[in-house]
This record gives C-alpha cells, structure tokens and sequence, in this order.
C-alpha cells in the first residue's frame, strides 16, 4: 500500500500538546519546573527600554555647554512629568524666565556638559507572557521562558485573524451548516468563544464584538466581510496581530462552507469547556495554523498516531483551487507521475468526496489527523 509525507491539519479530540511560551528579549521566568499553571498565569517577563528624547539645552538656552549645570533643574536618574520644568533660565533680575519643558513622562538618563544636551527616555514598557494553556512546566528556558504540556483536544483551522485569547466554547448554533445569525448571539457574550456553523457576515460579526466575544468559530468567510471588519486589506504572509477584540477562526475556507462534522462534534462535546485560541497563521515557510487547544484532565492513554503519514482511507482537505476547502478519504496513492494542465508531471492521490472520486496533485492537500 503506497503512502507519503504531509503537512497536517490537526484535529484531535485528545492528544499531547506542548506549547513554547518566550519572551522577546531576555527577562525572568517566574516559574519552576514541574509546578502546575493556569493559562491566565504570568510565568515570564521583561522590560523594553522606553524611548528615547534628546534636548539640546545649550542651544535653547543660548549657553555654552559647559554651563549646563547652572541652568538644569534636574539630576541624572530622577523622574520627570510631562510638562514640567527641567532647566530654565533667568534674566533681568529673574523677572524674564526661559523654561525648557519635558516632552515626555519618564527619567533623566544623562547630563553632557560636553554636547549641551539632556537625554531623556521614557518609561520602559513592561512585556509578560503568560501560560496560554492550563497544563504543566516541562522546561525552563533560562531568562527566555518555558515549556507547558497539556492533555485534550486540538483543532486547527486554514485561516484566522487575532491574536492569543482564553475563554469559554459556547456552541451557537445546531448544525454546522448553519449560517451564525444575530438571533444566535446571547445579550452578553462575554469571555465566549461563539461556534457558529458554515457562515457570518461582517454585521453578526461586529455586533458579537460589541457583545464581547473574544472568539468566533465558523467554517467559512468571505474575503471582503474580513476587509469590512478591519477596515483594510489583509497581507498574505502572517495574521495574528490585527488590533481586533475578536479573535476569528475558519476551519475550512473561503465562503459559505459548514465546519467538517468531526470538527464540529469534537467542538459541540466541549460546550462550556475552557479554551485558549489563537488566529496566527502564516501560509509560507514555517506553516502556522490558527489553533483551538482545550486542555482535559489527564485519564486517558493519548491516541498513537502516526505523524504526517498520508495512506488509504485517510482524511484531507484540499488546499488549493479547483476544490479548495473539500474534505474526502483518501481512495488511491499512484505511484507513477501523472501529467498536470501545466505541462509537468506530478504524483497525484485520488480522493474520494460525497461518492466522486477525483485526482488532485499530492502538494495540494493536506492530512487531517484525526
């Protein structure tokens, strides 16, 4: 029997998860080996350096540099407001003031009386990271951050939108063909995760935000309700960092297509289950798919599966057009290359979708682990 190497598309009711939580620049991790966290929990963090303000004193006051010192109101090191004064100088009986004023909120970090000039930076800007899963720390990274294991559910998507979120699975709908209406959504939906079928508009979508979703589920979306929602058009290298409230996941593609029906059961069996979500995706090199990660109590043996291995009577989902977006078993791996429109020759696999079976390049889909 033939089989073959693919990316996969994850979507698992139970299995090992180990997220990598790292901060940016060196810092303090603020939690040990083995010690059990919540997803909320800040396990490391860091300081940026604030900006930076450079005045130059001497030529505002018309001194020479090395004057500085008679005319400056602050020392290296000391805090300052924006507004206030930190050098002034007084003429005609100090009757006529000349006052320099602080831009910026922040310190004093150095006094030249060679250049003349104060360097003031503002605040440093605080960065944490916290456990994004509720699990266990397998691994300090020392300074960086940590490793954290859980045990549940992972279900991946073909494209998101926002960034990280911890919140609650609320199933909104009853079928996954089922397009998420207004009519659908709670008065408050605060801290919800909404699971909303095939489809929604930009108005449903916007009016879940302003009822404080932190996340949608659905199976498909059309390519200007994104545009309408962010108010541009979206890059095609990453996601992730859209200054949205809601954190929006597709599982399927573009369109109205409802969720895969084991997506959906795996979703509607953690109903009020706690959740971290993710919309980052990233297309390229270093394939990232937005993800749904609900960790369960350790109980059961995690499923033995084997990794990336493309075989007979598998699940995938197609990734690229005519198709894009099916869902169908794999029915036969040929072994010989075949000719495409393109002129070359490719090795194809025949998969099987709603009693047809059609032939699609093997670098046009991807395998659903199930």
């Amino acid at each position: 029997m033939g089989f073959a190497y693919t990316p996969g598309l994850k979507v698992t009711k139970y299995t090992r998860i180990v997220k990598e939580r790292k901060l940016p620049i060196k810092g303090n991790v603020l939690v040990d080996k083995g010690q059990k966290v919540a997803a909320e929990d800040i396990v490391a963090k860091t300081e940026i350096p604030g900006n930076v303000n450079i005045i130059n004193i001497a030529g505002i006051l018309g001194i020479t540099p090395k004057e500085i010192y008679k005319y400056i109101t602050k020392k290296e090191g000391e805090e300052i407001k924006k507004g206030e004064i930190i050098a002034i100088n007084k003429v005609l009986f100090g009757l006529i003031r000349n006052p320099v004023l602080s831009p910026i909120d922040g310190f004093v970090e150095n006094i030249s009386d060679i250049t003349g000039q104060v360097i003031l930076r503002e605040h440093p800007i605080p960065i944490q990271v916290n456990a994004y899963v509720d699990g266990n720390v397998i691994k300090v990274i020392e300074n960086e951050g940590i490793e954290v294991e859980c045990h549940g559910a992972f279900i991946q998507g073909i494209f998101g939108i926002g960034g990280e979120k911890i919140g609650k699975i609320r199933i909104a709908v009853k079928n996954p063909e089922d397009s998420l209406k207004i009519e659908h959504l709670l008065e408050d939906e605060t801290g919800n995760i909404i699971v909303g079928g095939s489809y929604a508009n930009s108005e449903v979508i916007r009016e879940a935000m302003r009822r404080n979703a932190i996340g949608i589920v659905l199976g498909g979306i059309d390519d200007y309700t994104i545009k309408e929602i962010l108010g541009y058009d979206i890059g095609v290298a990453i996601t992730g960092n859209e200054n949205i409230s809601t954190t929006i996941i597709i599982t399927e593609g573009f369109g109205k297509i409802p969720i895969a029906s084991r997506t959906f059961d795996i979703l509607s069996s953690l109903d009020g289950k706690k959740a971290s979500i993710n919309g980052a995706t990233q297309i390229r090199a270093g394939v990232m798919r937005p993800e749904i990660v609900v960790p369960l109590s350790v109980g059961k043996e995690v499923e033995n599966k084997e990794d990336g291995t493309l075989k007979v009577g598998k699940l995938v989902r197609i990734i690229r057009s005519p198709y894009f977006g099916m869902i169908g078993k794999v029915a036969e791996l040929p072994i010989e290359p075949v000719g495409i429109e393109t002129e070359s020759k490719v090795r194809i696999l025949r998969v099987q979708i709603d009693g047809q079976i059609i032939s699609v390049p093997r670098a046009n889909v991807e395998l659903i682990e199930e």
